[in-house]
């Protein structure tokens, strides 16, 4: 049986749309906190085995845990202006820990979700390299949770078989409406275009960056399951990897292609960044793939044009999950 936690979430009910579409569904074994968020739209239409709340987990997986073999740890709590610092602590460390000693006891496989808030301002860059993750300052209570998993699960000489962590830059796409303030730009823009025809974008407050020109990696989801599912396939080097595209796009090119998805010309204002955020303000994200690359992945990533097109015609106007 494969295992996918936080199975609601955007990213989680996803790569069960992949795993369905690849055959996998009798041995699909879900996890979450079922029946809160509103995100139970996003299991529609999928086939797994068995649905498990998340605060019973633990317990069943010790107890289930020679059936299993691979897990998706993607269960966690994203919020990136959250400032309980208790929440990430016990979400997004100890539960994790938690995951990855039954997986190193009963040698299972795992894929977990870590972020490239972990980088922080970027200063250190965006290389996935396991030296510089000691070093990594990141912004917020939630990159910092995610750093300090990474930093654990590096020390553990205890480990799965085989083990990954997943960085994930700007993930975009269908099944994240439950977001709500967390959700893409791209879900941002398509409501704020159809509500007012405009779109409001930061102001930037460098001298050396014009308006609308901080770049993140955009990345398309259907991009992410794609590589979630070689991982359990192939199986590489165990470690961190980036999840992005390589390539840095601004917030400029990606409302552009929103009023083009929409059919609409561009209709763009430029408001102050608040000052709240504004001292923790990323103005470049470009996740490094060698080290993916080297591992074997060779797919190419859907470009921004093509995956808001998709994202906007074939969910967002209609309303679809994936």
């Amino acid at each position: 049986m494969i295992v996918v936690t936080g199975a609601l979430g955007f990213i989680g009910s996803c790569l069960i749309r992949k795993l369905n579409d690849e055959g996998h569904g009798r041995n699909l074994v879900v996890v979450d906190d079922f029946y809160k968020d509103h995100k139970e739209p996003n299991l529609e239409n999928k086939f797994v085995r068995e649905w498990i709340h998340r605060s019973i987990f633990l317990e069943i997986f010790e107890k289930m845990a020679n059936q299993i073999e691979f897990v998706y740890h993607l269960g966690a709590r994203t919020d990136t202006v959250e400032q309980d610092k208790a929440i990430f602590e016990r979400l997004n460390v100890n539960y994790s820990k938690a995951i990855w000693r039954i997986c190193a006891e009963k040698q299972i496989p795992l894929v977990y979700a870590s972020s490239a808030a972990t980088y922080g301002d970027g200063k250190k860059g965006y290389q996935d390299n396991h030296e510089v993750i000691y070093s990594l300052k990141p912004l917020n209570a939630y990159g910092r949770s995610k750093n300090e998993f990474d930093q654990w699960a590096l020390q553990q000489e205890a480990a799965p078989p085989f083990w990954a962590g997943l960085k994930f830059f700007n993930v975009y796409g269908p099944n994240e409406t439950h977001k709500r303030r967390m959700a893409s730009v791209v879900h941002h823009a398509f409501h704020q275009i159809r509500e007012t025809g405009q779109m409001k974008l930061f102001r930037s407050h460098r001298k050396d960056v014009a308006d609308g020109e901080q770049k993140r990696d955009f990345v398309y989801v259907k991009d992410v399951v794609e590589l979630c599912h070689f991982l359990l396939e192939q199986g590489p080097e165990s470690g961190l990897y980036n999840v992005g595209t390589g390539q840095a796009r601004s917030f400029l090119d990606l409302t552009n292609a929103t009023f083009a998805a929409l059919g609409q010309p561009a209709n763009i204002e430029f408001i102050d960044t608040p000052k709240d955020i504004r001292a923790n303000y990323q103005y470049f994200t470009e996740a490094s793939l060698d080290k993916l690359r080297a591992a074997g992945y060779t797919n190419a990533f859907t470009s921004l044009e093509e995956g808001v097109e998709d994202y906007v015609q074939n969910y967002l106007t209609t309303r679809k999950i994936w």
